[in-house]
């Protein structure tokens, strides 16, 4: 008989922080806002909950690292908003702000909900900020509130 392994969308006593990159604040501050909504929906207690603000994705990583390395957090989640210009910056800023989330995720064993839209428009961002494709910022933490609960029944069940 196979065993199933699933986490839950249980936020009460978590200890998560948010960061948030500045540039875009008019995008970031509504992924905020459904980060935050969803959490407290979901049983998190508001003082649980720190904010962090970065000057923009690419600093989002460094963050996320030193939260983690303090141990005071089960999850953390990442916020930015990274819209397509005129140049190429947009695939060097959102592919290594990703990585650099991905790798700090690896290194500390702490979830972290990414929630850093790469759009080609602002209309797409406004879209995935509370738009009418729902709250990139919701998705990203209730993510992470799952997989702290996934992380610990995996280590309960070995």
């Amino acid at each position: 008989m196979s065993a199933t392994i699933r986490g839950k969308d249980d936020a009460t006593g978590l200890r998560v922080a948010i960061v948030v990159s500045r540039f875009n604040e008019f995008i970031t501050m509504k992924l905020l806002a459904g980060a935050r909504e969803a959490l407290i929906a979901h049983g998190a207690k508001a003082e649980d909950i720190t904010e962090v603000w970065v000057p923009g994705a690419w600093e989002l990583p460094l963050a996320a690292e030193s939260l983690a390395e303090t141990s005071r957090f089960d999850a953390l989640v990442c916020l930015g908003c990274v819209i397509r210009g005129e140049t190429t910056h947009h695939i060097h800023v959102g592919g290594e702000a990703a990585r650099g989330i991905a790798d700090v995720t690896l290194a500390t064993n702490i979830p972290i909900g990414f929630g850093v839209l790469t759009t080609d428009t602002l209309e797409q961002a406004v879209a995935r900020a509370g738009g009418k494709d729902g709250n990139k910022g919701a998705d990203a933490a209730m993510a992470a509130v799952e997989m702290v609960h996934l992380l610990s029944a995996i280590r309960k069940s070995q």
